[in-house]
């Protein structure tokens, strides 16, 4: 059968399996094995099942990845987002649409010790929707803010998407999360505009809160030393070449179960809890991993990666032209497919047609952490949006993605100026040597 033809109908059919409900490594695990399997023989197909997952599953690198989310884990029932919202409500929650801001505010700072955007996104609907809710807020609105700001969770550094983008392309890791900071920082900023353009706007939909005291607010940032501690040590110690990525990443998860017993914040509960946690989201990101490499195989035995480049190295649009237009697929790919399949799935191909075109890897990791950010708030999918409404039932989907628009519009203008100026992603790792 030829090929091109079998490619094809791998592509069809894991959607297929997709949209019925199959979960997505699954799909990728399937079709790549059968399409295999259709290229060479049934035996040859079913070997991958014995010797790709044992490769993927027994790689040093990859153990970043749930390290990094059982800090998150820690870190979440340990109760540093209240601690975090709690800050940020006392030096902002006065002004018009405060908590909106400190909503943001915790996101960020959240972020800084988790890379996972669904659980920045869980954690903090439970933390902020409720205090926003009772302010007087627009649900829909307040939910929005959390989707947004729940996608820096895999912008600001220590982030999992960097992590596989980085082992997949074999970029510096350390680089990539440096490239991270200011990208992450401008996020942070260009919602707060948002949230004032819209208090300004409608200042009905978002009531001034109390103002704190100038003794309260400097109370309220006692308890975010050990969050400044973890940042500083995991992210200053990989920064400073103190140890590597991998390193950080059992440090961290260690010093912040550490932190937790020591301040008596995580008990026997909270820790089997976190680990229940951490277990279920590093599953469900090696299943897609392991997904995602059976089907990788598949595609390169019909060639359609190299075509793939081919084409996008020669199509006569000039190298932005290129990079325009994959953007673009990855805002349709969003709207279907989860942000690390993307990035397992497209990565092979797209990566190698942009250095054959000039692009910076580490610059480029970020443009393409921040395309795929969109299709966690876009319909008809948007993963954090349906994580919100799982746990805000009373609040509907149409609701949280109209609340998600200004902050996707403002994302596109991110992403265009840092498409213009490179050296705002570049600056700070070309500092690294």
């Amino acid at each position: 059968m030829d090929r091109d033809l079998v490619a094809l109908f791998g592509f069809v059919g894991m959607f297929v399996l997709m949209a019925l409900r199959v979960p997505i490594g699954i799909a990728m695990g399937i079709a790549g094995v059968a399409g295999f399997a259709a290229l060479t023989n049934l035996k040859t197909g079913l070997n991958l099942l014995a010797n790709v997952p044992l490769s993927v599953l027994t790689d040093y690198n990859l153990s970043v990845i749930p390290m990094f989310i059982l800090m998150g884990a820690f870190a979440s029932h340990s109760g540093m987002s209240r601690e975090l919202f709690a800050a940020g409500r006392a030096w902002l929650g006065h002004r018009r649409g405060g908590l909106a801001l400190a909503s943001v505010a915790a996101c960020g700072g959240f972020s800084a010790i988790n890379g996972s955007s669904v659980a920045t996104a869980a954690t903090m609907t439970q933390v902020a929707l409720p205090e926003m809710r009772r302010a007087g807020y627009a649900p829909g609105f307040s939910a929005g803010v959390i989707a947004a700001g729940g996608t820096l969770g895999i912008m600001i550094p220590p982030s999992v998407i960097f992590v596989l983008y980085g082992i997949m392309t074999e970029t510096d890791i350390t680089k990539l999360f440096a490239a991270g900071v200011l990208p992450g920082l401008m996020a942070v900023g260009f919602y707060f505009l948002v949230i004032q353009a819209i208090g300004w706007r409608s200042p009905q939909s978002m009531p001034r809160g109390e103002q704190h005291t100038w003794p309260e607010r400097v109370a309220s940032l006692k308890d975010l030393w050990a969050i400044l501690l973890l940042f500083l040590f995991v992210l200053g110690g990989i920064y400073g070449g103190l140890f590597t990525v991998q390193e950080a990443a059992g440090i961290g998860a260690s010093g912040t179960l550490l932190i937790g017993v020591v301040r008596g914040r995580l008990r026997p509960p909270q820790i089997r809890a976190a680990l229940v946690d951490a277990l279920r989201v590093s599953s469900a990101i090696m299943a897609i991993e392991l997904g995602a490499y059976l089907f990788g195989y598949f595609l390169t035995n019909t060639q359609v990666t190299q075509k793939a480049v081919e084409l996008l190295v020669n199509l006569p649009v000039g190298p932005y032209g290129v990079l325009a237009l994959v953007m673009l697929g990855y805002f349709v790919l969003g709207a279907v497919m989860d942000e690390l399949a993307m990035i397992l799935l497209t990565v092979p191909i797209v990566f190698p047609a942009m250095m054959q075109l000039g692009f910076d890897p580490v610059w480029f990791g970020v443009i393409i952490v921040m395309a795929v950010t969109f299709g966690m708030v876009c319909p008809p999918v948007g993963i954090n949006v349906f994580v919100i409404n799982s746990i805000a039932r009373d609040v509907p989907l149409g609701a949280i993605y109209r609340g998600t628009m200004p902050f996707i519009a403002v994302d596109i203008v991110r992403l265009v100026i840092l498409c213009a100026f490179p050296a705002i992603s570049l600056w700070l790792p070309s500092t690294m040597g």
